[in-house]
């Protein structure tokens, strides 16, 4: 267990000084986990891998970032706040385990209550395991056991059709339709439906439907659009067990850039792409993008994996005129998923004497989730109407490092629109990052964090008064940072239109391109995003002969 965190730009230098290499045989575009887990299954197969990222931390949505004096640093989670299923047999140990890694550790959040929901009437505390969740529900709400019973059905029949599937390698065919035939027959029914459609056939207490939908953060689409199926699969990744990793949020990331270099790969920061390098319609490269300090470089390789943004991809980094008419008009009319904002706060005071249990809390401000989405932007300006609070400080108390001695670092999140109207700001100042000067976005900008600020306190009261820093990025940083359309970490919107089969596979629209990341079939998320680098690797493993050396999980 790491007895301190290091700095997130450790590696930063180093990498961003790395040379560009003239030919590789797996080019990368993108460091987030789904291209690290790919690049680091390559690697080991023997291939020469680089991968691309213009960031200057590799890890995408997955990564750290500090501030503070060097002897009392903050440091903050961008995205990865906490994972599920981490036993010693669970998915993300596997995912890892064939990338070569076997030594990182779990910290469980409180199995009483890893996900602590908080309506105006109501706390709510989901526990670890699917019986004694339904078990608490019965508790809660007597007279809807019926219906509870259906739902909690639902979720273990689409836990079981997912593991069926995932042990066969992702593959839906004539086996996967007879699982569902033997052991999901209410997954059939519900596979096209929307999570409201499934609610609506299970209860109309508007409590209740507020408490099973109160994760719904997780994958940020209001309950008229998300798919039924990707609730369920999320809800029970947890019941399987709620973790934060011990060493940070980073270490994922970490661990997997340094297995590509331990292997002859090359991870390379501060060097974006700006094109997908195409001959005789196939893809044979890509070019870097010029800056003051580099001009832009051609790097020739057999194979080119964009775990970059779904949309980017399609229609910046393809060359219009080889990117066939049925992808453009697909990658045209794709739904990103929700923007997130994130407030980083430090607390004077240790978790204990602040009352921050090692449990995430989902604020609310009513039991009409749909309201939830429906309101972020209320006249004109962004308007939150709740949070997630959570806290690597508490969830991780054996690593020092989270914050000085004696402190406390807490993140805060909330779904707000990205439409840059909203923000007071204009397409060509986000792109120019000339957004960040603008008058009237530095003051929305200050009234959200103002409100998540109200909402820290008013959840966790001890911390009213305690702060000591507190810093936030809106959905144009993330878009600054990783590219994302939409300023979404979820990918494409996980609507039943764009769910399952119904996403981008893992080979793309011309040869030579294949696709891994959280808009690909394996879903968003830490364990969609490294699931979708093992399942390209193993395509690209295939086209190139390169058999059993790609691991498997």
């Amino acid at each position: 267990m790491p007895a301190d965190l290091h700095s997130p730009t450790l590696h930063t230098a180093r990498r961003v000084r790395t040379p560009v290499p003239e030919s590789v045989d797996v080019a990368i575009i993108g460091c987030g986990p789904g291209g690290l887990e790919a690049g680091a299954l390559l690697a080991r197969a023997g291939q020469k891998v680089a991968c691309f990222d213009q960031h200057y931390v590799a890890g995408g949505c997955a990564t750290m970032f500090e501030r503070g004096r060097s002897d009392a640093r903050w440091r903050f989670d961008v995205g990865l706040h906490y994972i599920g299923d981490c036993g010693p047999d669970g998915q993300i140990p596997k995912l890892l385990a064939a990338a070569g890694i076997t030594d990182v550790a779990y910290a469980p959040m409180d199995p009483d209550g890893f996900d602590t929901l908080v309506f105006p009437d109501l706390e709510f505390r989901i526990p670890v395991g699917l019986e004694r969740y339904r078990q608490r529900l019965h508790q809660t709400f007597p007279s809807e056991k019926k219906g509870i019973d259906k739902y909690c059905r639902f979720l273990d029949e689409v836990w079981t059709v997912i593991n069926r599937t995932n042990s066969r390698g992702g593959k839906f065919n004539w086996r996967t339709g007879l699982d569902v035939l033997l052991h999901g027959r209410t997954v059939a029914r519900y596979q096209n439906a929307t999570v409201a459609q499934l609610l609506d056939d299970c209860t109309r207490d508007p409590a209740l439907r507020a408490v099973l939908l109160g994760q719904s953060g997780d994958y940020g689409v209001a309950p008229s659009q998300a798919s039924a199926l990707l609730h369920a699969g999320l809800a029970m990744h947890y019941f399987a067990g709620a973790f934060y990793p011990v060493g940070g949020g980073q270490i994922l990331a970490d661990k997997l850039a340094d297995i590509i270099e331990a292997h002859g790969g090359q991870v390379i920061l501060r060097r974006g792409i700006a094109q997908i390098l195409v001959e005789d319609d196939k893809a044979v490269g890509v070019r870097t993008e010029a800056d003051a300090k580099n001009p832009a470089r051609d790097v020739r390789a057999k194979v080119v994996i964009s775990n970059a943004d779904i949309q980017r991809t399609m229609l910046e980094l393809v060359p219009r005129a080889h990117l066939p008419a049925q992808w453009q008009t697909r990658a045209e009319g794709w739904k990103m998923g929700g923007a997130l904002w994130l407030t980083c706060v430090g607390l004077d005071g240790s978790p204990e004497a602040l009352g921050v249990r090692r449990s995430n809390y989902w604020q609310f401000d009513s039991f009409d989730v749909e309201q939830f989405y429906a309101e972020a932007a209320t006249a004109g300006r962004p308007t939150p109407r709740g949070c997630y609070i959570t806290s690597a400080t508490a969830k991780d108390p054996g690593t020092a490092g989270h914050a000085p001695d004696g402190k406390t670092s807490i993140e805060v999140m909330a779904l707000v629109p990205a439409d840059w109207s909203i923000w007071g700001v204009s397409a060509a100042e986000v792109a120019s990052g000339d957004y960040r000067r603008s008058p009237i976005y530095l003051e929305r900008k200050a009234s959200v964090e103002a409100d998540l600020l109200g909402r820290l306190a008013k959840v966790l009261p001890k911390t009213a008064g305690k702060v000591e820093f507190c810093e936030s990025a809106s959905p144009m940083t993330h878009m600054r940072f990783t590219r994302a359309t939409g300023g979404t970490g979820y990918g494409l919107a996980a609507t039943p239109d764009q769910f399952q089969q119904n996403r981008p596979g893992y080979r793309g629209p011309l040869p030579g391109l294949y696709l891994c990341g959280a808009s690909t079939r394996a879903g968003h998320g830490v364990v969609g995003a490294l699931m979708s680098g093992l399942r390209v690797a193993q395509k690209v493993g295939a086209d190139l002969g390169l058999g059993e050396r790609v691991g498997r999980a």
